[in-house]
């Protein structure tokens, strides 16, 4: 399959009220600019620790040669670009347009493959009728798309902007000469009647005379022997991506037969080398965030999860979830046919910061991560797993999540995390996101407490919104800008982890004495069977 590259104009050269930029119109970038970029150079730190890695190399996964990671690797730090991709979504829940873009994904699949094909022919005759079949394919599929569009009720500015762009290049001279010569070829190639004689080791190719068609008698002949349907051997030349030799010889006296149909065959591969548009290229291209998103979710969404458009909060931090959860814990339980736990968040007033608490291995953490996760995906525009959400736009999403203890390094753990949440420290502003998991868990209680109490404060005069997964209770009571939530147990066993992490103040001490009443280890069942 071709693969996807940049425009061949540099993006600094082009003007946006230009013809070349009207023509590229992308379903991505509302700025003409940003629709030239290649999105987002690398893979951001925090995706890691999110598994956000796990998620867009599973969406990627079958699209490698679309090159989609660049898309969503591409923080977007404007709303009003947020937004323009939430119209096209709404746009793509009519089902009978989204089902019409798939039909063309596949017609230009088809379109892709037969160009390869062709530049591996060996054979000269082949790479041109592959060639020749790649165009009238190609025509055939923007005509259908433009057809379905100017059908189809389209509100966002992406796809009719890129509607208005197609209808353009559809109505132009070079597209309306290259749709009637593919259209005049295949059909004098349809034409095109010949035979084989066969004779020994000799094979003479020849025109068709009239001669009287062995074939068709044969058939006849042995018709009232046919028991079922039987397969169909028989294989047109342009869906076949190999020729043998006898094969390529056949043809090349045909050719010599026709000389002027296959010149002008030639003519059209040599004038039409290239024929691919850009506005077709690039919306094929680009699309492909949208159905390769969609593709990941519908096992969820048939699961009875719930994606939503969230709110983009630009100055308020109240930020809110309803039935959100892990995207990359559930696509991992839809594999083994479990449902993940969805929980809820919210923020009010001056409260910025989420301090987790509670049994081990009870969703701390994968709530930690749903918290960011949830915010990047709003920031590149995608659908968020819950009912309903309002999520900030951030600037940076910053993460510090416990590491291994590195032997080659020269220094403990401790000193190691204190060296990374200061970096963090340095970098964060008022419209960061810091999300931190089970910080100082090296060191005792005490020293937790202290550390954990000064990067608090910290981040409290930063004013940034933070997640704290943590062991120490305390950090939740520090002000009102706090917010103490704790992962559940179930209240008769609480060895049975609900995974539900509910607003509620924390107090290890309740989980550890519901331990000891389980097990009667409490100082009165122990007394009592001492007096016993």
């Amino acid at each position: 399959m071709t693969t996807f590259g940049r425009l061949d104009a540099p993006v600094d050269n082009i003007d946006p009220s230009s013809a070349m930029a009207r023509q590229t119109c992308s379903i991505l970038y509302s700025k003409p600019k940003e629709a030239m970029a290649d999105g987002g150079e690398s893979e951001p730190n925090c995706f890691h620790d999110l598994l956000l890695d796990q998620v867009f190399s599973s969406i990627n996964k079958d699209r490698n040669d679309y090159q989609l990671l660049p898309f969503f690797y591409d923080h977007l730090h404007d709303a009003d670009e947020i937004r323009f991709r939430y119209e096209v979504w709404r746009d793509l829940e009519n089902q009978a347009l989204t089902s019409s873009i798939r039909t063309f994904e596949s017609q230009m699949l088809e379109v892709r493959q037969r160009l390869a094909w062709s530049a591996k022919s060996s054979f000269v005759q082949h790479r041109r009728a592959l060639h020749l079949d790649a165009a009238h394919r190609y025509c055939n599929a923007v005509a259908s798309l433009v057809r379905v569009l100017k059908e189809t009720e389209i509100n966002s500015a992406a796809l009719m902007g890129f509607r208005e762009s197609l209808n353009a290049y559809a109505s132009s001279s070079p597209f309306e000469q290259l749709a009637s010569a593919t259209s005049l070829l295949k059909d004098q190639l349809s034409q095109v009647r010949y035979c084989i004689n066969l004779k020994g080791l000799h094979v003479r190719v020849v025109k068709y005379e009239g001669e009287e068609d062995y074939g068709a008698e044969i058939i006849k002949t042995f018709e009232r022997f046919q028991q079922s349907t039987v397969k169909d051997y028989r294989r047109s030349i342009s869906d076949w991506p190999n020729m043998n030799h006898v094969e390529a010889m056949i043809v090349d006296r045909v050719a010599l037969l026709f000389s002027d149909l296959f010149s002008s065959i030639e003519s059209f591969c040599e004038q039409e080398s290239d024929f691919l548009n850009q506005t077709v290229t690039l919306f094929e291209r680009e699309i492909q965030f949208y159905l390769s998103y969609l593709d990941f979710i519908a096992p969820l969404k048939a699961q009875g999860l719930s994606f939503c458009i969230p709110e983009i909060l630009e100055t308020s931090k109240e930020i809110s979830a309803v039935e959100t959860f892990d995207l990359a814990l559930a696509h991992k339980l839809e594999l083994q046919r479990m449902v993940v736990v969805r929980n809820d968040l919210h923020l009010e007033g001056i409260e910025r910061i989420i301090v987790v608490s509670g049994p081990n291995q009870g969703g701390k953490t994968t709530f930690a991560r749903t918290f960011g996760q949830i915010h990047y995906l709003a920031s590149i525009g995608c659908l968020v797993p819950g009912q309903q959400a309002q999520l900030y736009l951030y600037d940076q999403l910053y993460t510090h999540f416990g590491k291994e203890e590195d032997p080659t390094y020269q220094s403990g753990k401790l000193e190691e995390d204190l060296i990374r949440i200061r970096a963090v420290l340095n970098q964060a502003t008022s419209n960061s996101i810091i999300i931190m998991n089970e910080i100082f868990a090296s060191t005792t209680a005490l020293d937790a407490l202290g550390l954990g109490l000064k990067v608090i404060d910290k981040i409290q005069n930063l004013d940034a919104l933070c997640v704290v997964v943590t062991f120490i209770d305390e950090l939740s009571r520090i002000g009102p800008w706090v917010v103490s939530m704790t992962s559940t147990v179930n209240p008769t066993n609480p060895a049975d982890r609900t995974f539900k992490i509910v607003r509620q103040p924390a107090d290890g001490l309740a989980y550890a004495l519901a331990i000891a009443q389980k097990h009667q280890l409490t100082y009165d069942d122990i007394r009592g069977r001492l007096k016993s």
